[in-house]
């Protein structure tokens, strides 16, 4: 056959065609996956008041900063669910319609972001020699690698 054969060709639009099929099914499959693991993570937000021993910790903050890092967690939560629900409910929309795919690119984006964060934006000292937290450190960076490249991948493909 030649390179430039209209089998080939043909050929060559069929096996990208079902490529394409198979990654996108398996994206929702990721997308639902996702979903649970966002979930999971959203409820345990409300454990870190206790985990991290707020009451006392931060007793030294004005009643302002206090409340604030509540409020925060609260709605960094409550977006997290939002964000597992979409997942859950919408998996096919968000991988195969222009809308969802530019959703995904920036849920792949806020992903990355919150990657960067988990190397530059916490001190290493906060785990480095601490097998619990490195423990910790390691799955979350995997998790949020693994957030990144599926949002990302859905929007290239």
């Amino acid at each position: 056959m030649k390179l430039n054969s209209p089998h080939l060709c043909l050929s060559s639009i069929v096996t990208l065609n079902l490529f394409v099929y198979l990654l996108s099914y398996k994206m929702e499959l990721h997308l639902k996956i996702i979903g649970v693991l966002l979930l999971i993570l959203a409820l345990l937000h409300f454990s870190f008041p206790k985990y991290f021993n707020w009451k006392q910790e931060l007793s030294l903050l004005s009643v302002m900063n206090r409340q604030m890092m509540y409020v925060h967690t609260f709605f960094i939560a409550f977006v997290v669910f939002l964000i597992g629900v979409l997942c859950l409910t919408s998996s096919t929309e968000l991988s195969n319609t222009t809308l969802g795919k530019r959703i995904s690119l920036c849920l792949g984006i806020f992903w990355l972001v919150r990657l960067y964060v988990q190397f530059f934006g916490y001190s290493s000292k906060i785990w480095k020699g601490k097998s619990f937290e490195t423990v910790i450190h390691i799955l979350f960076s995997i998790f949020w690698t693994y957030l990144s490249t599926v949002f990302v991948l859905i929007y290239l493909v």
